[in-house]
């Protein structure tokens, strides 16, 4: 089961993180991008195929421009409920921290000329470890590729903007966050809290 890693790392009974259950949208195909502050901030990149959320840990967040070359961890598959999950991950978990949405929207694959289905097609190119996809978010939009790195970590694989319309020279996710972000609140708080520790 693709879930399975995903399951047995978490305590359903002290976070309230959906339990792993296979969905599938009913027309689009969906992506949602998450910030999470966890031990380190990080972005969590997760796109939609086979009722599951394909995800990756992007430490920089994604970017518009096509100079930057962003890492990203592949991790564990997250059901597809995940995403819509905002909130805190009790201390003691694993991923504990605060999480947001930063982004989300449908996608598809850039490949016009493929006989399969959209689905397909994407499952084809992430067994060739080349994802070429085209992303409809609020923030993100355009074409991107996922490309595997090679001679590196199993995991590790390169996030990158393809140059179009939609690319920009500079840019940083974190100048691209909600006003009242939870998790930039989170943040400050445990800041302040080190800094008052270190005081006393």
């Amino acid at each position: 089961m693709a879930l399975k890693d995903y399951n047995d790392k978490r305590k359903f009974d002290e976070t309230t993180e959906p339990k792993g259950k296979t969905k599938k949208s009913e027309d689009q195909l969906i992506f949602v991008i998450q910030r999470h502050a966890a031990s380190r901030l990080h972005y969590d990149f997760r796109l939609e195929m086979e009722g599951v959320l394909k995800s990756w840990a992007v430490p920089k967040g994604p970017s518009l421009n096509p100079e930057d070359k962003r890492l990203a961890m592949m991790v564990e598959d997250h059901p597809y409920d995940y995403k819509d999950f905002e909130g805190n991950i009790p201390e003691g978990n694993y991923g504990a921290g605060q999480v947001e949405v930063w982004d989300s929207g449908t996608y598809e694959p850039l490949d016009e000329t493929s006989k399969l289905s959209d689905e397909k097609e994407l499952l084809k190119e992430l067994k060739a470890g080349s994802l070429k996809f085209i992303l409809h978010g609020k923030k993100l939009k355009g074409e991107f590729a996922l490309v595997k790195m090679k001679n590196a970590e199993n995991n590790a694989w390169l996030l990158i903007k393809h140059k179009d319309k939609f690319a920009e020279e500079k840019y940083d996710a974190e100048e691209n966050i909600a006003k009242n972000s939870q998790v930039s609140k989170f943040l400050e708080e445990k800041k302040s809290l080190k800094s008052s520790k270190k005081k006393s």
